[in-house]
């Protein structure tokens, strides 16, 4: 099994920055590809970025491309998301994400082909 832990959520005021990160335990051989994710209470989980270095893709979400940084330290099986220029619109809970794998790359920031999920850390820009 597979376990994810955010961190590093917060409140912070616009144009502010913050670093978020995603500890993974457990079974972390067989993850091939790590993503964040945010939802708004109402709305659908949309993708913010994805990194899949066996494929050596990295994508973005266009409200966040230039912005946000997602980057890994495998030695230390940690995800971070590092996010300047904050937004009122950023505001979310933010989840990581991790899949065995994903065929499609128009797949990688759909919630739908991840296999194992966070609780979430919140953000709020203010």
């Amino acid at each position: 099994q597979v376990q994810l832990v955010e961190s590093g959520g917060g409140s912070v005021e616009t144009g502010g920055s913050l670093r978020l990160s995603c500890q993974a335990s457990g079974d972390t051989d067989k993850l091939k590809c790590m993503g964040w994710f945010r939802q708004v209470p109402g709305k659908e989980r949309e993708g913010v970025a994805a990194d899949y270095p066996g494929r050596n893709i990295t994508l973005y979400g266009d409200s966040v491309r230039g912005r946000f940084t997602i980057s890994r330290d495998n030695t230390e099986n940690t995800l971070y998301l590092q996010m300047i220029t904050l937004k009122p619109e950023d505001t979310a809970m933010y989840y990581c994400a991790a899949a065995e794998s994903i065929t499609r790359r128009d797949w990688l920031l759909s919630k739908s082909a991840y296999d194992y999920w966070g609780q979430g850390t919140q953000v709020t820009v203010s």
